[in-house]
């Protein structure tokens, strides 16, 4: 049976490795999640808490903090009373919309398939 994977795109996965790179980027427990809440929208700490309920206030925190350090997110202080932050992501966060999509739908897929085994 071929592997779907050629030996040479692998044989390109060398120090540094892209994959290592792009999973350190976006693999956190929540960093995912976080930029598909944020596509196309900015949202307040308060509602990022609400479209990510398992994560606890101090695990977001530091996944954002994470992120915006890694140029994905950008953090918008107000200088407002009560304080005002907002996140948005940045162009080179934009820029994983197509991965994010791809495991949306391959998400989608294994539900799919977990749901029709248990039939």
């Amino acid at each position: 049976m071929k592997d779907n994977h050629s030996s040479a795109n692998q044989d390109d996965c060398r120090c540094p490795c892209p994959i290592e790179t792009s999973l350190n980027l976006i693999g956190g427990k929540y960093k995912a999640l976080i930029l598909w809440k944020l596509m196309n929208r900015t949202l307040r700490f308060s509602e990022l808490r609400k479209q990510v309920p398992k994560a606890t206030p101090k695990m977001l925190t530091q996944q954002l903090r994470e992120l915006e350090q890694d140029g994905l997110v950008l953090r918008q202080v107000y200088a407002v009373v009560p304080p005002k932050v907002e996140y948005s992501l940045t162009t080179k966060g934009k820029s994983l919309e197509p991965i994010l999509q791809a495991l949306c739908s391959w998400g989608k897929t294994c539900l799919n398939n977990a749901a029709e085994s248990s039939d």
